[in-house]
Formats: C-alpha cells, structure tokens, sequence
C-alpha cells in the first residue's frame, strides 16, 4: 500500500479511533506522565510543591538498604502467584470442561472468589489465622499439629507464603475461565486425531491441547502479573502491621512511604520505578511469547 493511501486511510478511521485515543491519553498517558514529573519535584510531607528536585528522589530511594530485598521479594511473589494461578487453573478448567452432573453450579461456585471483596477475603482468611481466635488454628491445635496458635501473619516469612496463597485463591477464578474459553474454542476433531492415532492422554495435551491454548494463557498471563505486581490490599491486610520492609513488595513500600514515612516524593519515584519495571515485565513475556502466536504485521 503506498503512503498517499495509508495517510488517507488513517485520516477516515480517525474519528472512529479518535475517542479511544482520547480515552487512552487522558486515563494512561497523562496519568503517567504526571507521576514521572512529580518524581523529579520536592514535595512536602503534604504534597505541597517546592519546586525542582532533579534526580534527588531517585537517589534517596536507592539509597534505602532494603530495596534490595523489596525488589527480591517483588519478583518472587509475582512468579510464584502467577505461576501456581496457571498450573491450578489449568488442571481446573481441564475439569470443568468434562460433562458431568451439576457442572454448572461447579462453575458458579468457582466464581465466588472473584466476586467477594478483595479486602474481605483476606481479612477472613486472616482471622481464621489469627493465633488466638483463628479456627484454623484452633483445629490445628485439636489434631495435634501445633502445640498452640502460632501467628502464621505475625512474622514476615509465614505472612509472606500466607499472601501468596490468598492471592492464588483470589486469581484462580478469572483464570481458569479465560483457559476454560480456549480450551472451548479447540475443535473436537483435533482431541479425536490424536486419540485415533494412537497418542496417549498427556501427549495428546502436550501436544495438541497446550498449543492451541497459548493466546489464552498469554492473556491470562500478562493480565495476572499486572494484577498481581499491583496488588496492595492482600499484602496490606496481612504484613502491613509487621515492622520494617521485610515482608514488602515495591507496591507496598510505596504505600508505606506515603503513609508511615510522608515521604511523598520518595513515592513517586518508587512508582516511576514500578511502571517501569511492568512495563519491561510485560515486554519481555509479549516478545517470548510471540513466534508461537500470530507474527506481528
């Protein structure tokens, strides 16, 4: 297509792109852009602005000896959510897929999760935990487990593993429909060809299933790191009372900053380095995932 008639047909589909673009400039674009200059100004513990701070912030973050572990403990908790959320999904909507009596309120029950309060979930979850109170640990007493209620959400590692699987349970939901739609979307003849010639049940996944599932797990995939990469309220609920940064992702150390530090500034710089890091996050799985998906054009 020469450029003459590509200029012509941007120009006639602009009016219909226009509002979209509107859209995305003013709730990603600006916001974004206005997060980036903050960052670089020096604010007061009430956001009143003192003017330029050039890099000032940015070194002052850096210059916090536990980012080191923050960003440790980020990485961790997005691979380790987002990779049980996938594998647990995929076992669970292989099932549903199956015919068999009362699926459907199966399907229903699995989307309670996902429509409960964030907030309310693991504030359940914490109290059933709790060491004093918590059935949880009350029943674990009356087996024999423990000895008595130990504060699995006191301490940073036990809180820690505590998050990841409420974060687990909360994302399972979306992502086990999303697969569930794939897995709808491949035709039957494909399953039958590989039973007639003479592929066994893992084979015929490996095989034939997962590959037509990839656009599906790539969209859950890349929406579950930005969810999860994101998420305040689990991490807040259950380690925002521990002391320190020991127990903190970089979401929640810029909350921390904020509220507990009125380190403003520092903040922004703290979100200027999440966006950032989403971003290549996001990049690099799009660019992995590509050759197995449609070429770009």
């Amino acid at each position: 297509m020469k450029s003459g008639s590509r200029s012509t047909a941007t120009l006639r589909a602009l009016p219909w792109v226009g509002p979209v673009l509107i859209l995305i400039a003013g709730v990603v674009a600006f916001p974004a852009g206005y997060m980036l200059w903050t960052s670089t100004r020096n604010l007061s513990a009430y956001g009143q602005d003192r003017g330029p701070a050039g890099l000032a912030n940015f070194r002052k973050l850096f210059a916090i000896d536990e980012l080191g572990s923050v960003l440790l403990h980020t990485v961790v908790w997005v691979v380790a959510v987002v990779v049980i959320t996938l594998v647990l999904s995929a076992g669970l909507a292989q099932f549903l897929n199956k015919d068999f009596p009362g699926r459907t309120a199966v399907r229903m029950a699995i989307l309670v999760p996902w429509a409960a309060s964030v907030v309310m979930t693991t504030t359940i979850f914490a109290y059933m935990l709790d060491p004093d109170v918590g059935i949880a640990n009350r029943f674990l007493v009356d087996i024999g487990v423990l000895d008595r209620g130990f504060g699995f959400t006191k301490e940073a590692g036990p809180a820690f593993l505590v998050a990841i699987g409420v974060a687990v349970f909360v994302s399972i939901p979306f992502t086990t429909y999303t697969i569930l739609a794939g897995l709808q979307a491949i035709p039957s003849e494909i399953e039958e060809a590989g039973r007639v010639d003479g592929a066994g049940v893992w084979q015929r996944y490996r095989h034939l299933t997962l590959p037509q599932l990839r656009p599906a797990i790539a969209v859950a995939t890349v929406i579950n790191i930005i969810n999860v990469f994101n998420s305040l309220p689990i991490l807040q609920v259950l380690t925002g009372s521990i002391a320190g940064f020991s127990a903190d992702t970089t979401t929640t150390l810029t909350f921390k900053l904020i509220r507990q530090n009125q380190e403003v500034a520092t903040a922004a710089a703290m979100s200027v380095l999440n966006f950032a890091l989403i971003v290549v996050i996001i990049a690099i799985y799009v660019k992995l995932i590509r050759p197995a998906g449609e070429e770009a054009r």
